[in-house]
């Protein structure tokens, strides 16, 4: 007697970066490709895509007040934690999941940006998120100041996070660039395979070097 036949599980795509990389316009630009092909893709923000996730959201980036540091990543983990089961749920029916930023924000934004513990945030990311691990996380970047720019120059209002300063960007971007030495991914498995993507120039020629990225993850993907 055969089992009866089960979904392949789905894959975990994490788009980062720093402000301005472009993020959501390629997270939607793959989405797209990969329903082109015949693969069942969402996409979640974080934090958001469930309803705590969107009124921490809005606690997060909307605030005009302080909100202390130690209390800025509790807020952070607790968005991630309640969409983990979703996550979980997509994966389980063998859909493709991506996500607008997860575990590397953390340790680009809470701990070089702010200066919090890492083996703490570490530890308390742990208990929001299990084992789940991203199969592959696609980091946007540009050159220094360039995505602050974009982000000045299309007229949006800056959020919170956003009017941090000059220098905490600064420390967010050096994060980030850490994270795809092979050494940093080797010390962070939680984070997953973490590839650099030039995230310079038109969108179509950004969303070309994405799709190369995931084909040499999953030949024939796309």
């Amino acid at each position: 007697m055969t089992s009866p036949a089960t979904s392949p599980r789905g894959r975990l795509i994490v788009f980062e970066g720093t402000e301005g990389a472009g993020k959501t316009t390629q997270a939607a630009r793959l989405a797209d490709a990969l329903r082109d092909g015949g693969t069942s893709a969402v996409i979640v923000r974080e934090p958001g895509a469930t309803w705590l996730g969107e009124k921490i959201r809005g606690l997060l980036l909307d605030a005009h007040v302080d909100i202390d540091h130690r209390a800025e990543v509790f807020l952070f983990l607790a968005a991630r934690a309640q969409l983990v089961p979703t996550l979980r749920e997509h994966l389980a029916s063998g859909t493709t999941v991506i996500a607008d930023r997860f575990f590397l924000s953390t340790y680009a934004y809470q701990v070089a940006g702010r200066g919090l513990p890492a083996d703490l945030v570490r530890s308390a990311n742990a208990l929001a998120v299990g084992d789940l691990v991203p199969d592959l996380t696609l980091l946007l970047t540009l050159p220094g100041g360039a995505g602050m720019a974009r982000k000045q120059s299309d007229g949006s209002k800056q959020d919170r996070i956003e009017r941090a300063g000059v220098d905490f960007h600064r420390r967010v971007a050096a994060a980030f660039e850490a994270s795809v030495s092979p050494a940093w991914q080797q010390a962070h498995p939680e984070c997953g395979v973490i590839v650099n993507i030039d995230a310079s120039g038109a969108e179509p020629a950004v969303g070309a070097r994405v799709r190369a990225a995931v084909t040499a993850r999953w030949p024939g993907l796309l």
